[in-house]
C-alpha cells in the first residue's frame, strides 16, 4: 500500500490517583481531540519529529518510550493515504540529553488551542477518530501488563570508518569518513529523543567520534570502557556481559553504548537472555547485526518474577544515510 503522508507523535501519559491518564489536543479548526503528532521536516527522523511536534502542540518537552501501533487511514477525501506512527512519551523536563534539542516555536493557537489531561478511559470516549483508539487501547494493555514504565538502553554500533586497508595507522586510530561523521551528527537528536543520559564507549576512535557530538551536545562525561575494544573483547567476552547487564538491569538513567562489529554477539546474547518471546525475533539474527551507524533500542521494564527484561525493540538509523 502506498504512503503519501508519514506523521509522528506520542501518547504522553501519567499517573494520578492511581488511573493512567493522556494528554490530548484540540485542533478549532476540525473542533477535534486527537493526538500531538505532525509531519516530519525533511530529512528528520520520525522519532525526532514525535518529541518536537509533541512539545510546538502542547508545550511539553517529553523523553519516547515503547513505539505503539502506527495506523493508516485516508485522507483528502480517499485520494492519499497517511500513516502516523506513535511512541509512549513521559514529560521530563530538565536532563543532559535536552541540552542537544533545539528550541521550539509553539503552535499558533489557530492550530491547537487545548492540551488537555484525561482518564485513559475517558479519552477513548474523547478521541474523534476510530483510529486514534487504537494505539491508546495498546498504551491500556502495557499499563495493566507493567509493561509502560521503562527505561532506554541504546546499542550504538559505531558509524562508517576508513577502511583497514586504506589507513596506516594502529587500529585504535582509524578514522570516521566524511559519511561517518554525517551520521555520527545525525545521531544527536536520535538519541535525545530516548533521552540517553549516560554514554558508555569503546576508546577507538572511530566508536569515541560517533558519541562525540552527542557528547559535546550534552556536556556528558563518557565512560570509556577497553573491555568493548575489538582486542578486549577477543581476549575476554565476560567483561562485554558484565558491562551489558549492569545496564540492563539500571533502571535509573536511559544509557547509549557505543561497540564494534565484532563486539555485538555477546551484546545481542545479554538482550536475548534479557527479552520476553514475543520480542526475542526482532533481535538481529545474522553478521553484520547492525549496519553502521545504526541503533538498537531496547525498552526495558521491571517483570514481577524475571527482573529487568527487554519489553520493546526498535532500530533506527538517520534518514539520509
Amino acid at each position: 500500500m502506498r504512503i503519501d503522508v508519514l506523521a509522528a507523535g506520542a501518547l504522553v501519559w501519567r499517573i494520578r490517583g492511581g488511573k493512567l491518564q493522556v494528554l490530548l489536543v484540540h485542533r478549532p479548526s476540525y473542533d477535534d481531540w486527537s493526538w500531538p503528532k505532525g509531519k516530519p521536516d525533511s530529512p528528520e527522523h520520525l522519532a525526532v519529529a514525535a518529541v518536537r511536534e509533541v512539545e510546538e502542540e502542547t508545550g511539553y518537552r517529553v523523553v519516547l518510550g515503547q513505539p505503539l501501533v502506527s495506523v493508516r487511514y485516508p485522507i483528502n477525501g480517499g485520494g492519499k493515504m497517511k500513516e502516523s506512527h506513535y511512541w509512549s512519551a513521559r514529560i521530563e523536563p530538565r536532563g543532559p540529553w535536552a541540552r542537544a534539542r533545539p528550541s521550539v516555536r509553539r503552535a499558533p493557537r489557530s492550530e491547537v488551542d487545548q492540551a488537555a489531561w484525561f482518564d485513559a478511559d475517558v479519552a477513548l470516549r474523547t478521541l474523534t477518530y476510530p483510529h486514534d483508539r487504537y494505539p491508546l487501547m495498546q498504551l491500556i494493555d502495557q499499563w495493566d501488563d507493567d509493561r509502560l514504565d521503562t527505561w532506554t538502553v541504546a546499542v550504538v554500533r559505531h558509524a562508517r570508518a576508513r577502511k583497514r586497508s586504506a589507513w596506516k595507522g594502529g587500529e585504535d586510530t582509524r578514522p570516521l569518513t566524511d559519511v561517518g561523521r554525517q551520521q555520527a551528527r545525525l545521531l544527536v537528536p536520535i538519541l535525545s529523543a530516548y533521552g540517553v543520559s549516560a554514554v558508555v564507549t569503546s576508546p577507538w576512535e572511530r566508536c569515541l567520534a560517533t558519541v562525540r557530538p552527542f557528547l559535546e551536545a550534552t556536556r556528558i562525561k563518557p565512560d570509556l570502557r577497553p573491555e568493548l575494544t575489538e582486542d578486549g573483547h577477543q581476549k575476554n567476552p565476560k567483561p562485554v556481559r558484565a558491562i551489558v547487564d549492569a545496564h540492563l538491569d539500571g533502571g535509573e538513567r536511559s544509557v547509549a553504548i557505543c561497540t564494534h562489529r565484532p563486539v555485538l554477539p555477546s551484546v545481542l546474547e545479554r538482550l536475548t537472555a534479557r527479552s520476553q518471546n514475543r520480542v526475542i525475533r526482532k533481535l538481529p539474527a545474522s553478521d553484520p547485526w547492525l549496519k553502521t551507524g545504526e541503533v538498537l533500542v531496547a525498552h526495558m521494564a521491571h517483570h514481577p518474577r524475571r527482573g529487568a527484561v527487554v519489553v520493546s525493540l526498535e532500530k533506527h538509523r538517520p534518514h539520509s544515510i
